[in-house]
Order: C-alpha cells, then sequence, then structure tokens
C-alpha cells in the first residue's frame, strides 16, 4: 500500500525534473523523433517554446540521434523513472 503523504515520484526523480521533461515535450511534439540537436532546437524554436527549453536543447551533444524525450532527457541529465520490468 502507498502512503498518500509521499510524492509520487520515482525515486531520483523530483518535481523539477518532471516539470523540465513536460516542458521539452511539450515543445518537440510527437512527430518529430528521431531527431538530432540542431532538429530538436530548431522544432522548439518554431513552436515558440521559452527560453529555458532551448537552452536546454542547445546543450545537447552534437551528431547525436535522439529517438524521444527520454533519450534527452538522460542526455542532459534529467532524472528519469525506471522501468521496472
Amino acid at each position: 500500500m502507498t502512503d498518500p503523504h509521499q510524492a509520487a515520484t520515482s525515486p531520483g526523480v523530483d518535481a523539477g525534473d518532471i516539470e523540465q521533461r513536460a516542458a521539452i515535450a511539450e515543445a518537440l511534439g510527437k512527430e518529430v523523433w528521431p531527431a538530432d540537436r540542431d532538429t530538436l532546437v530548431s522544432k522548439a524554436q518554431e513552436s515558440g517554446a521559452p527560453d529555458n527549453v532551448l537552452s536546454s536543447l542547445q546543450r545537447l551533444p552534437a551528431g547525436q540521434t535522439f529517438g524521444n524525450v527520454q533519450d534527452v532527457a538522460a542526455a542532459l541529465g534529467i532524472g528519469t523513472e525506471q522501468h521496472r520490468f
């Protein structure tokens, strides 16, 4: 049984991580994947992403292809949930 007074995030993930990953996902949408850093930055600019999202995406390594938001979050050091199975 879970404690209703405990935060509903996975260990190693905080609310800020979740909000940052959600903002990135919202700015990029579902149709952009797979994509490299430059494509992701361009898509975020087109969608009017906030400056903090753009600056995060610009920190991604060049020459790497990302398959989804989880890949981007991992590359940026944003906490992500661990799959249990």
